[in-house]
């Protein structure tokens, strides 16, 4: 599967991206929403993977700015991030909604092995 992961912590991203490659997955890693949007038009991910804190967007507008190109819509998106879940408590209609998060996983409570399963999920229903 390709995998966009959208994540500004290098540390992160270098276990992150290690575990995803060992799955056998296609891993295209960028740091900045800026960059998301050129590797995607550039890769044609199958799944994203965001982390909601980024350096000059916040996740929410990379997510308006991703959906707002046709080709994208189908996309899924997990949400993989530092931002406690019920931050977004009232806005999660709109995430799970219009801006398509199909998950959000907590950093702090998930594991590498949850975030393959994850992963996992979404090639089930490609397939």
């Amino acid at each position: 599967m390709n995998v966009l992961l959208i994540e500004p912590d290098r540390l992160l991203v270098q276990t992150y991206a290690q575990a995803l490659e060992r799955d056998g997955h296609v891993v295209v890693v960028v740091g900045t929403a800026q960059a998301a949007i050129h590797a995607a038009d550039e890769r044609k991910p199958e799944l994203v993977i965001l982390e909601m804190q980024l350096v000059s967007h916040s996740g929410v507008e990379f997510l308006y700015e991703f959906r707002s190109y046709d080709d994208w819509q189908a996309i899924p998106v997990v949400v993989l991030s530092q931002v406690p879940p019920g931050e977004f408590i009232d806005s999660w209609g709109l995430l799970q909604g219009e801006l398509g998060v199909k998950k959000y996983l907590y950093k702090p409570r998930t594991k590498l092995e949850k975030l393959l399963r994850t992963i996992g999920e979404f090639e089930q229903v490609k397939a």
